[in-house]
């Protein structure tokens, strides 16, 4: 997308969609370039704006609002100053009710336009509480000479810059309501133009800063820290390398954990370990995903990218057994070390690469029958076309992108005969354009019969 020799000449336009990513889309309406698409940051279909190009390419160009003339009966006034600025929210301006509604649009079209496949039934979207909700992220930081300043904050909506964040309204008010205060730590510190982001994970126990710094901080800036992180109850970690660098400022630090409550489950991780972005929505997804998949006493299901056991442990407490298996060998670890503080014996998990031949596995011959799985945005078409699936009763897909469950799902249904019987969005990032869907399947010998009420009951919103 070229910045260079644009016309900044404010304009007028109708907004006549939005797109996947939460921009207005319009088309130009007079000139040589009449009838080209052009997606507009800030606006909403049915407005009328003026706007600014920022972007052009051959197929289409880029402008953000510079005025609403007539806004739309869905805005409402972002609560966050930074908003237009930072990359992190997009959607502030549109009313939570009607997000969620284009994310389970967006899922809807991904499964027909990508996968040529459509739900039998179409699951009420999962919600939970619109702000504050974030307990994991990376707020980058730089030191700007010009401005005498150092900024702790997440990208601006160009990249190449970061956004000078006071607050958060999505980020944990712990931490959200405080981002000025960490800039000015970080500012006043000797090593600030060597501390080039800082991830923050927050468990039952309180918040944890890890700051990356590229070289050794004087004692006078681990002391700062060390302070800093006294007076607003943060947890600080430093990393001076990869991510086997990781270690408290001071010794002891708490163990970093969070409860499941509704399974008597408990998981412990490290600061820099995956887990949900959204504490609250998580325990919904989990009971949600539980109701579709049907766990009994008598099954014996598969749990893939199953990390620190998120899944894994909850369906132990019901289902006969349960073998998780995940990339990250560091995760398999304490997922087992996980399942045993919270005495499960029936859960055991295997360290490997799902997106690569895995004959020789010796947990790939075992016979299951039920599939959970739950793979990061590249989805599960390699370890889904080498899985066993004759034995399974049925397979459950927890998706962080709809393009990968839109294609998964075309070759589960297309290529390998099972049914499409429920599909529908979450709404893991309140605020933000990015899609979280489930998906049940049901086998070829199912046919078109009748599906249990687990299978096709729908969540309260």
């Amino acid at each position: 997308m070229s910045r260079n020799r644009i016309d900044r000449t404010p304009f007028e336009l109708r907004i006549n969609d939005l797109s996947h990513d939460g921009r207005g889309v319009a088309r130009r309406e007079e000139g040589i370039h009449a009838g080209k698409a052009i997606f507009v940051s800030g606006a909403l279909p049915g407005e009328r704006v003026m706007v600014e190009q920022t972007g052009k390419s051959r197929h289409f160009d880029e402008a953000r609002v510079l005025e609403v003339l007539e806004a739309s009966k869905d805005r409402v006034e972002p609560p966050c100053p930074h908003f237009g600025t930072c990359s992190g929210c997009v959607l502030q301006h549109l009313e939570a009710g009607v997000q969620i509604a284009l994310k389970q649009q967006v899922l809807m079209d991904n499964l027909e336009r990508i996968g040529h496949v459509t739900p039998k039934n179409v699951l009420a979207p999962l919600t939970g509480k619109a702000w504050g909700y974030r307990r994991k992220g990376r707020f980058s930081v730089k030191r700007v000479e010009k401005k005498d300043k150092t900024l702790v904050g997440f990208r601006e909506t160009d990249p190449r810059f970061v956004a000078d964040l006071r607050e958060c309204h999505t980020v944990v008010p712990e931490l959200g309501m405080k981002v000025a205060a960490l800039s000015a730590l970080v500012d006043s510190l000797d090593g600030r133009a060597d501390i080039p982001q800082i991830e923050f994970i927050a468990g039952d126990q309180g918040v944890a800063l890890v700051f990356r710094h590229l070289n050794p901080l004087s004692d006078k800036d681990r002391e700062a820290l060390a302070a800093f992180g006294a007076e607003h109850g943060f947890i600080i970690f430093l990393q001076p390398g990869g991510v086997t660098s990781v270690h408290p400022l001071q010794e002891p630090a708490p163990e970093l954990s969070f409860a499941l409550p509704q399974w008597n489950a408990e998981l412990a991780f490290r600061p820099l370990d995956f887990i949900q972005v959204n504490g609250d929505l998580n325990q919904k997804m989990i009971a949600h995903a539980l109701e579709l998949l049907d766990p009994q006493a008598n099954d014996h299901v598969l749990d893939l990218f199953c990390g620190l056991g998120n899944f894994t442990l909850p369906l132990a407490r019901v289902a006969g057994r349960v073998t998780g298996v995940e990339g990250d060998a560091g995760l398999v670890q304490r997922a087992r070390e996980n399942a045993q503080r919270n005495g499960l014996g029936n859960a055991d998990f295997h360290a490997a690469d799902l997106s690569v031949e895995l004959r020789g596995q010796p947990w790939l011959k075992q016979p299951y029958t039920k599939l959970l799985l739950d793979p990061p945005r590249s989805g599960a078409i390699e370890v889904l076309k080498q899985l066993p699936l004759d034995g399974l009763e049925r397979i459950v897909y927890v998706s962080c992108h709809p393009g990968s469950l839109a294609r998964d799902a075309g070759w589960l249904v297309n290529e390998a005969g099972w049914t499409l019987q429920s599909a529908g969005a979450m709404d893991m990032f309140p605020q933000t354009a990015h899609v979280e869907s489930i998906a049940l399947f049901l086998p070829p010998r199912r046919g078109k019969q009748a599906v249990t009420t687990a299978s096709s009951a729908s969540p309260r919103a």
